[in-house]
């Protein structure tokens, strides 16, 4: 008896969800439980509901947006390459020599 085996052929394929790639659905998420919570503490602590509902779909609308644009900018690590690349130095300085002097010459066989 022969078994039967489905292939994954997107085992090595980002998630994808409506556009969104990645790490940016759970951005997305995130953004949507804190405006969430922003709304019911807005409304629980007396704010008029014509001042909080269009502040809650502004906020909204530019999470929405900024979430698209940076997935698709970026895509599935690019974001995390950005970061990363713009918090290396540009140069490193040296005031002093101690450093360099205070190493070891390890003599090598064979050379």
């Amino acid at each position: 008896m022969a078994s039967v085996y489905q292939i994954n052929k997107g085992v090595n394929k980002p998630i994808v969800f409506k556009g969104l790639k990645a790490q940016y659905i759970a951005y997305l998420a995130v953004g949507l439980v804190l405006l969430l919570i922003s709304f019911a503490v807005l409304y629980i602590s007396g704010v008029s509901l014509l001042v909080v509902l269009p502040l809650m779909l502004l906020l909204g609308t530019l999470l929405f947006i900024s979430t698209f644009r940076l997935s698709h900018r970026f895509g599935q690590h690019g974001l995390m390459k950005y970061l990363a690349k713009r918090g290396l130095p540009k140069a490193l300085k040296f005031r002093s020599r101690r450093l360099f002097t205070s190493l070891k010459l390890r003599d090598y066989e064979g050379s």
